[in-house]
């Protein structure tokens, strides 16, 4: 499956509500992807950054870690999510592969074409 990175924030009451009953967000997120044919690799708290989590996930799609973070803030509890595909090094490696023989036709505006470019002109 592939993997995603997501981070956010914690709303200020549930800050507050954190404070007054500390609890562990691990277990009930790795439950939520588990509803949703995903996988929590890992929940992290992140002091010091402009966010406050930050989670490795797998999901079968983009679209069970964009419902997941719907679910997430519908809740209440978080804002501000940002998910993010991560790449492995093969994965990375194609993708670089692929745009390269893509960049060799493709004109980018007010620029030369590409054969122009070979030749210097």
């Amino acid at each position: 499956m592939p993997t995603f990175i997501g981070y956010g924030r914690f709303t200020r009451e549930a800050m507050q509500g954190m404070l007054q009953t500390p609890e562990d967000r691990t277990g009930p997120v790795s439950k939520l992807f588990e509803a949703m044919g995903g996988r929590l690799i890992s929940w992290h708290m992140t002091p010091g950054c402009d966010f406050d989590w930050l989670l490795f996930a797998e999901a079968p799609d983009e679209e069970v870690v964009v419902a997941a973070g719907l679910v997430a803030t519908g809740g209440g509890g978080v804002q501000d999510i940002k998910v993010a595909r991560a790449l492995s090094g093969p994965e990375t490696m194609a993708l670089f592969q692929k745009g390269g023989e893509a960049a060799r036709s493709f004109k980018s505006a007010g620029q030369p074409a590409p054969s122009e470019r070979l030749r210097g002109n």
